[in-house]
C-alpha cells in the first residue's frame, strides 16, 4: 500500500514534537516527589523509585510483565514515518528494560476538524507496521478529538525478574555504551522550522532498540536505560543517580547524525534541551562548550540504549565511577 501524499505539514499543529515536547525533568520530579512510590509488594520489581524506562511485576519465578506508555506530537511531517517513529519509541521503553514486546494498543489524540482523518489512518498504519516488525500485537487502542495530533502506544512486554535491565545497576569501573548517534533533537526541529527532510534522522528513529537490548542481555548486562526526551546528559544523570555512582563522558566519542553540528550553528536547538542542560548544570563539570553539552543534553525521540558495559559494534563513550555526588564530568 503506498503512503498518502498530503501537502500537509503536521509539525506545523503542535507547539513542541517528538520527546521535546516532554514536561521539562525538573519539574516532572517535583510532581512525582509527592506521589506513593508504588512498593505495595515485593512483586512490583521496578516502580516510580528511580525513574526508570517502564514498570515491572513479577509474574512468577521465571516471568515478569514490563509495562509502559509514550506518545507525543508530530515530529515529522509525514504522517507514515511520524507513526513508525512513535511506534518504536514506546517499544523502546520495554527493550531498556530488557524485555520482549508482546502486545500493544494505540493511543491516537486527532483533530478532527482541522486534519483529514485519512491522515490518522497513515500514523496508524506506520504504528503497526513497526508492531508487525517487532512482532508485537497491536490490538485496538482509545481516540480522542484533540487540538493537536498526539500519537503513541501502551505497550505490555515480558522479561525475566533475574535478566533485567536497570538503571540503578551501575557500578564505577563500567564503560558506557551508545547504540545510536545523537542530533535528532536539533534536526527534527530543523526539518518543523525549514521542511527539510532528514532520512538518516528517520532511519535512525525508526530503528528498534531490539537487537541493542537482546546484545546486552546476551553479554550478561545489567544497567541501561533509552536515551530520549531528556537528553544523554538528563538520562545518564538518572542513572547515576539511581546507581549511587558518578560518570564521565568523553565528548569526542560521541557519534552525531550528519547534519547535526551545523544544524546546532544554525540555531535550530528545541527547547527541551536547553532546559536539559540547565536540570543537569549543577551537578556537571566540563571542559568543553555550551555547544558541545546543548548537544549532549539533545532531546532525542527514539534515541537508543545507553548501556553500562561494552557492546560490539558500538561506540564507548564513556565510564561510571566511584561517587554518589551526581557529578557528570565532560572532557
Amino acid at each position: 500500500m503506498a503512503s498518502v501524499t498530503s501537502s500537509i505539514r503536521l509539525t506545523q499543529y503542535a507547539a513542541g514534537g517528538g520527546c521535546a515536547c516532554k514536561v521539562p525533568p525538573g519539574e516532572l520530579e517535583a510532581v512525582l516527589a509527592g506521589l506513593p512510590l508504588g512498593r505495595a509488594h515485593d512483586d512490583l520489581l521496578v516502580g516510580l523509585d528511580d525513574g526508570d524506562d517502564g514498570a515491572v511485576v513479577r509474574i512468577d519465578g521465571d516471568r515478569a510483565l514490563v509495562m509502559t506508555a509514550d506518545f507525543f506530537t508530530p515530529v515529522v511531517d509525514s504522517a507514515y514515518d511520524w507513526g513508525r517513529i512513535a511506534a518504536a519509541n514506546a517499544l523502546s521503553d520495554v527493550y531498556a528494560m530488557g524485555g520482549e514486546p508482546l502486545v500493544a494498543v494505540n493511543l491516537l489524540a486527532w483533530p478532527r476538524d482541522r486534519i483529514p482523518f485519512e491522515l490518522a489512518a497513515e500514523v496508524l498504519r506506520g504504528g503497526a507496521e513497526i508492531c508487525a516488525e517487532a512482532a508485537c500485537h497491536l490490538a485496538g487502542g482509545h481516540s480522542i478529538d484533540d487540538r493537536e495530533p498526539k500519537y503513541g502506544l501502551a505497550v505490555t512486554g515480558l522479561a525475566s525478574p533475574d535478566r533485567l535491565l536497570r538503571n540503578d545497576a551501575g557500578f564505577a569501573g563500567m564503560p558506557l555504551t551508545l547504540t545510536k548517534p545523537l542530533g535528532l533533537g536539533v534536526l527534527n526541529n530543523r526539518h518543523k522550522t525549514t521542511g527539510e527532510v532528514f532520512e538518516d534522522a528517520v532511519r535512525t528513529m525508526t530503528t528498534l532498540n531490539r537487537d541493542a537490548s537482546q546484545a546486552a542481555l546476551g553479554a550478561g548486562l545489567t544497567c541501561a536505560t533509552d536515551v530520549t526526551g531528556f537528553g544523554l546528559l538528563g538520562h545518564l544523570m538518572k542513572l547515576c543517580r539511581a546507581s549511587g555512582v558518578s560518570a564521565v563522558i568523553e565528548a569526542d566519542a560521541v557519534p552525531y547524525l550528519e547534519a547535526t553540528r551545523a544544524s546546532l550553528e544554525a540555531g535550530f536547538v528545541p527547547g527541551g534541551s536547553r532546559r536539559n542542560l540547565e536540570w543537569v548544570r549543577p551537578h556537571l563539570s566540563s571542559r568543553v562548550s555550551d555547544d558541545e553539552l546543548l548537544l549532549l543534553a539533545d532531546a532525542q525521540t527514539s534515541g537508543g540504549l545507553l548501556v553500562a558495559g561494552e557492546l560490539p559494534g558500538h561506540p564507548v563513550i564513556g565510564e561510571l565511577v566511584a561517587g554518589g555526588g551526581l557529578l557528570l564530568s565532560v572532557r
